[in-house]
């Protein structure tokens, strides 16, 4: 089964906190995002120093530091989130440049395979994070929509 990691999870997590944030201009500190989303503090902390390294956040100094995005959220993709938390994304042990494998010479499965994980980069690199903010700030109004809609008036008594 095909499943991201808890890493992933929360690093994706914290980027479109941020990306909410004031176009991902403001800062927000590990611990406020970890209150928010009930996340271990010390795994997200960790996290977070990854997507800094591979230069997705910055980090603030100061009073009012914490972490913001290292550049616009419709710059990151989704991929580029998974792959500097977890490292490139796999779906066989072996790779192109991996000939280690027993099976290597016989294996007629790696080429499809590889194929798919290709697909499946593709998709992820096509998702960005302004788009997982986006996609938030609507939910809300389309579920709030219909009850508007049935709202009556009803004239107080008397009238």
């Amino acid at each position: 089964m095909l499943r991201l990691s808890k890493k992933s999870d929360y690093a994706l997590i914290a980027m479109k906190h941020l990306a909410m944030r004031l176009d991902g201009g403001a800062s927000s500190s590990a611990r406020e995002i970890a209150e928010a989303y009930d996340i271990p503090l010390e795994l997200l902390a960790k996290v977070l120093q990854r997507l800094v390294r591979a230069r997705l956040l910055v980090s603030v100094q100061g009073t009012r530091g914490g972490y913001r995005l290292g550049r616009p959220a419709s710059n990151i993709s989704v991929a580029d989130v998974i792959q500097a938390v977890d490292g490139p994304v796999t779906v066989t042990a072996c790779s192109p440049d991996d000939h280690a494998c027993d099976q290597y010479g016989k294996c007629s499965i790696r080429d499809p395979l590889w194929r798919i994980k290709t697909r499946i980069l593709d998709a992820l690199t096509t998702v960005s994070v302004a788009e997982m903010a986006a996609e938030s700030e609507q939910a809300p109004v389309a579920i709030a929509a219909p009850i508007v809609s049935r709202m009556v008036f009803v004239p107080p008594i008397g009238e």
